[in-house]
Order: C-alpha cells, then structure tokens, then sequence
C-alpha cells in the first residue's frame, strides 16, 4: 500500500531574561498538537541564545512525539491489536541498553 501525505508544522521560539520558550504546532490533517518546551540558563553560565533555543525546541519535539505515540497506541488498540504495556516507554536514542564507558 503506497501512501504519502504532507504534515504542516511550525516552530515559535520566544527568549527572555535567560529563558528560552518553545512551541511547536503540527497540524496532520486528521489532528492539531501542540508540543511545550523550556530551556533556563544557569546564572553561572554564559548565555547562549542558540543552546537555549536547542534544547527547549528538543524538549517541546519530544513532548509533541510522546502525544503522537499516545495517539498511535490509541488507534492501534482501536484497529483490535492487544494493547502493549511498554508502548509508551520514553525512546532511550540509539545507546539505550548499551553499556556507557
């Protein structure tokens, strides 16, 4: 089955005395999300717009790719497939289960 579809997002970041705001909005066609994040610059370290930027973006995307999943499992469980207790597990990135030198 070929399937392709377009998804619309946009990013808005806003900064302000050492904190960083982000959100992020996609707009799937069948669903409207709104992903959060904050980033706060230590007072002892050096401000950095750009690292601020970085991280509240990473952390508002993550909070929007957990709601996707949630909708995921959601339609999974709707289409009949039992339901997986560790679907939701946050996604540890490539080194999860790898031992750390």
């Amino acid at each position: 089955m070929s399937h392709t579809t377009e998804w619309k997002t946009r990013v808005y970041l806003f900064e302000e005395d050492g904190t960083t705001k982000v959100r992020v909005e996609l707009d799937t066609g069948s669903n409207r999300l709104t992903g959060h994040g904050t980033a706060r610059c230590n007072p002892t370290d050096k401000d950095v717009p750009e690292i601020g930027d970085e991280l509240a973006a990473a952390r508002a995307l993550e909070d929007l790719a957990h709601q996707l999943k949630r909708i995921a499992h959601r339609d999974i469980v709707g289409s009949g497939a039992p339901p997986q207790a560790d679907s939701l597990k946050p996604y540890g990135g490539w080194m999860d289960g790898a031992a750390v030198r």
